[in-house]
């Protein structure tokens, strides 16, 4: 199949670019890619190899996220966001060679809407991360999903889950003498993003036949931090190592899930895509503590099962 679909497929079901993301959006991916191929491939094993894929993708997300964090002291956050927008920008222009002369202003309008909240999800996340870990932030990160799919639903379950998500993640804010209301604050902006970031592609999937809209989004973004990136260059001291870091997640947070993903939605079933997503915030805390030494409190731990936990109920209500 051509890459072009595979990045269809992707970008309507993940959430990052690295990432990735157990969102309704990953429901519009299941029935693009999914959808037939599901139970032929798990009669034939497709789940073992589905669920590899999944891990595998995530763990390059927010191992990517962790070697970007390494990139900070020379670059700062927005700066290795800036480096990593120009490597996924490259990957994606030279694959999907979208034809962006031939779009109308009905068109152009959520383009440029998808490449802000590109570029606030991705910079608001990366400076959070550096204030208050990488497993706090994204585990907050994921309220936005969690936020989306209960403003569209009506059953008692997903306000359950909300309700869970959101003491939760009152629980993770506690006022305490160390607490970075800074760093929670753009964790809840980069929520607010990735809300932006599906609702905005819903609106893509109405107005474009493939995926040339989501492409030039997200080269536009990278455009964006062109500035970012000259005055990061002019005012610190980079280094190859820190600029290999930063283009390295580029490469580990988008291209690795880009590709993992697609393939793992052919061998298992949507739902079960999106409530294994969910694994995510799990696994930034865990290689946070790994790899960082970003240690959290028991009740830290239980904060981000709990949320964990209500994004699982309220994928598998509204999949069941």
């Amino acid at each position: 199949m051509h890459f072009a679909n595979a990045w269809e497929a992707v970008t309507l079901g993940l959430v990052s670019i690295t990432a990735a993301a157990g969102t309704t959006a990953a429901d519009a991916a299941g029935e693009a890619v999914a959808g037939a191929a599901a139970g032929k491939a798990a009669s034939k094993g497709g789940w073992a190899a589905g669920i590899a894929l999944m891990t595998g993708s995530a763990l390059s997300a927010q191992t990517g996220a962790a070697l970007a964090t390494q990139a900070f002291p020379a670059l700062g956050p927005a700066g290795v966001v800036a480096i990593r927008q120009w490597v996924a920008s490259a990957f994606m222009l030279a694959t999907v060679r979208p034809r962006f002369w031939t779009f109308t202003a009905r068109q152009w309008r959520p383009v440029v809407g998808l490449a802000l909240a590109y570029a606030v999800m991705n910079v608001s996340l990366y400076i959070a991360i550096d204030r208050i870990g990488l497993g706090l932030a994204v585990t907050i990160e994921f309220l936005g999903p969690l936020a989306v799919a209960v403003a569209a639903s009506r059953r008692a379950t997903d306000y359950g889950c909300a309700l869970l998500a959101g003491g939760a993640a009152a629980v993770l804010g506690r006022p305490e003498p160390s607490t970075d209301y800074v760093g929670i604050g753009l964790a809840v902006l980069a929520a607010a993003g990735w809300g932006g970031y599906i609702l905005l592609n819903r609106v893509m999937g109405t107005r474009f036949s493939g995926i040339e809209g989501s492409a030039v989004a997200g080269s536009l973004s990278a455009l964006l931090y062109v500035p970012v990136g000259i005055w990061m260059l002019m005012t610190h001291s980079v280094t190859d190592v820190a600029v290999f870091h930063a283009a390295l997640a580029g490469i580990l947070c988008t291209v690795v899930p880009m590709t993992t993903d697609f393939r793992a939605l052919r061998k298992v079933p949507t739902r079960f895509y999106g409530v294994f997503m969910s694994i995510n915030p799990l696994l930034a805390a865990l290689i946070g503590l790994v790899v960082l030494r970003q240690s959290l409190g028991l009740i830290d731990w239980v904060a981000i099962g709990a949320i964990v936990t209500a994004n699982v109920l309220s994928v598998t209500a509204r999949t069941a």
